[in-house]
């Protein structure tokens, strides 16, 4: 018979460590947007709900939640079908696929820091790689301020992003793909099923877990973003591709109002979990009708 208190005992380590780093700084965040702390005076005032009164006045905050919400929707949609494209075409068992699986994960194990650099560079409208090769091949009138236009701004971060994360996904979804059966495609191509009815009708139903998993991690990685944004634009130009938080982080660190920026780090929780129970919920579904 199993012993309680030695159950509890072993627990003990993990709980004290959980609540350490987890618990008491989620508490704590949410009694500190309730003041007017500048994170560095020890005294403080208790303001109430003031700092999400003013947060939802604040055109600077919606401004911020739209770019946040239009970088989810296309690294969401674009690094998906692009992912699992390239999971079909790496799908396979000669070394040849086996490289291009390593190839692509590389940059996702790569500092995110560094990416940004890298791209900076790259993208940089006078010496910049990506305008350089467009200037040789004879496409000049291609060529652009790809950080410091708005019209390009946001389109750059997304794309380095992808770069970086599409690996991943795609190695999500190879998982998903080997575990579907040959034996199901055998009995497609006898009954004369071509490439997208099987695809159609075996893949992409079967595939629902890794797709589950994908979405949410990427929704919630790109709700998130703040190092790839910091790195290469600080939310510029103007406000083109600032993300909550950036925004955060420029209230609390470069303005002081450390209860304003906990209070938008609150919101964003909230966002963010609201939208993964809903993504996670409709998901789910899927996979069971699948």
């Amino acid at each position: 018979m199993k012993k309680p208190g030695l159950q509890l005992m072993f627990m003990m380590p993990a709980f004290i460590i959980f609540s350490m780093f987890i618990v008491i700084p989620m508490i704590s965040s949410f009694y500190f947007s309730l003041t007017d702390w500048n994170g560095l005076n020890p005294h403080f005032n208790f303001i109430g709900l003031k700092n999400y009164r003013n947060l939802i006045r604040d055109t600077e905050v919606w401004i911020a939640l739209k770019n946040t919400v239009i970088f989810a929707l296309l690294v969401t949609i674009l690094q998906n079908v692009l992912s699992l494209g390239l999971a079909m075409l790496v799908d396979g068992t000669g070394w040849i696929t086996r490289f291009l699986r390593v190839f692509y994960l590389i940059p996702a194990l790569l500092s995110a820091l560094a990416i940004g650099f890298i791209w900076s560079y790259m993208y940089n409208p006078v010496f910049g790689v990506i305008n350089l090769a467009l200037e040789n091949i004879g496409l000049s009138s291609w060529t652009q301020d790809w950080l410091g236009d708005p019209k390009w701004s946001m389109l750059s971060v997304v794309f380095t992003n992808i770069w970086q994360w599409a690996g991943l996904s795609l190695v999500i979804y190879l998982a998903g793909l080997q575990a579907i059966p040959s034996d199901l495609y055998e009995a497609a191509d006898i009954d004369g099923a071509n490439r997208w009815h099987q695809f159609k009708h075996i893949t992409f139903p079967l595939i629902a877990p890794a797709f589950t998993v994908n979405i949410l991690i990427s929704i919630i990685g790109s709700f998130k973003v703040f190092d790839i944004i910091f790195v290469m634009t600080k939310g510029g130009p103007g406000t083109a591709t600032e993300s909550l938080a950036i925004l955060l982080y420029k209230k609390a660190f470069n303005y002081n109002e450390m209860g304003y920026g906990t209070a938008i780090a609150i919101v964003m929780f909230f966002i963010i979990l609201l939208i993964s129970v809903i993504q996670l919920r409709f998901l789910r579904r899927r996979e069971i009708e699948a």
